[in-house]
């Protein structure tokens, strides 16, 4: 692989401190600390800042500058709306495709990052601090993980134009589960996600759709919604 450059560099830290949470919601990006920082020119730095506004990690406004995006209620509702027209129509194709059986060329990639979520899960439980559950490393991965277990069951529609526009949302899907995070261990995302995993086949788009309610509940702050 080729290294990367100046520019990828930057906005691959950025990113992940983002996505962590060590750059909070609102979190002034000032071009002149990052390019000190970094060690290049601001015009890089600034390059570096409109990937992550591209990718919607990051919000640039007169007078405000760069700041780490911040979602409010109509923001979450419309992501989520978005969210659940691709993943409810691909769920709905999938089982014109293959019935409340999918073939398990559908279903390996999901398993694969649900396992590999169990064992960071593992990994968590041993080594987070009492009360810190939200702050560990393997929530970063984790993050990584889940959007790959949603993209799985997008690509078993096999409708290349859902998988796309489903592709472009990922950074903001990253981001979202950062916020809800301090509702679930690793452990309890994985048991979540093999139910869905499960539910898709057998119930089809009402599973899903009941799946991104739940998320938008919390997302909203409001009390989750029954899951049952």
């Amino acid at each position: 692989m080729p290294a990367p450059t100046a520019v990828e560099r930057i906005a691959d830290a950025l990113r992940d401190e983002i996505l962590s949470g060590a750059l909070p919601s609102g979190a002034p990006l000032r071009e002149e600390q990052a390019a000190e920082r970094f060690g290049v020119s601001r015009h890089t730095v600034r390059a570096a800042f409109q990937r992550l506004v591209a990718e919607r990690l990051a919000e640039s406004a007169p007078y405000r500058g760069v700041r780490v995006t911040e979602f409010d209620h109509e923001q979450v509702l419309a992501l989520q709306q978005l969210r659940e027209a691709l993943e409810v129509e691909a769920v709905r194709i999938a089982g014109e495709r293959f019935g409340t059986g999918w073939p398990d060329a559908a279903l390996v990639p999901a398993r694969r990052a649900l396992d590999e979520l169990a064992g960071l899960a593992v990994t968590e439980e041993a080594l987070r601090p009492p009360g810190e559950r939200e702050t560990t490393p393997a929530w970063l991965e984790a993050e990584r993980l889940h959007l790959e277990v949603h993209r799985a069951i997008v690509a078993a529609s096999g409708s290349p134009r859902i998988v796309e526009a489903h592709a472009a949302l990922g950074a903001e899907l990253r981001l979202f589960l950062l916020h809800i995070r301090r509702h679930y261990s690793l452990a309890e995302l994985v048991v979540e996600h093999r139910e869905l995993l499960d539910e898709v086949q057998s119930e089809g788009v009402e599973a899903m759709r009941r799946h991104i309610a739940h998320s938008t509940a919390l997302l909203l702050g409001s009390p989750p919604l029954d899951a049952e």
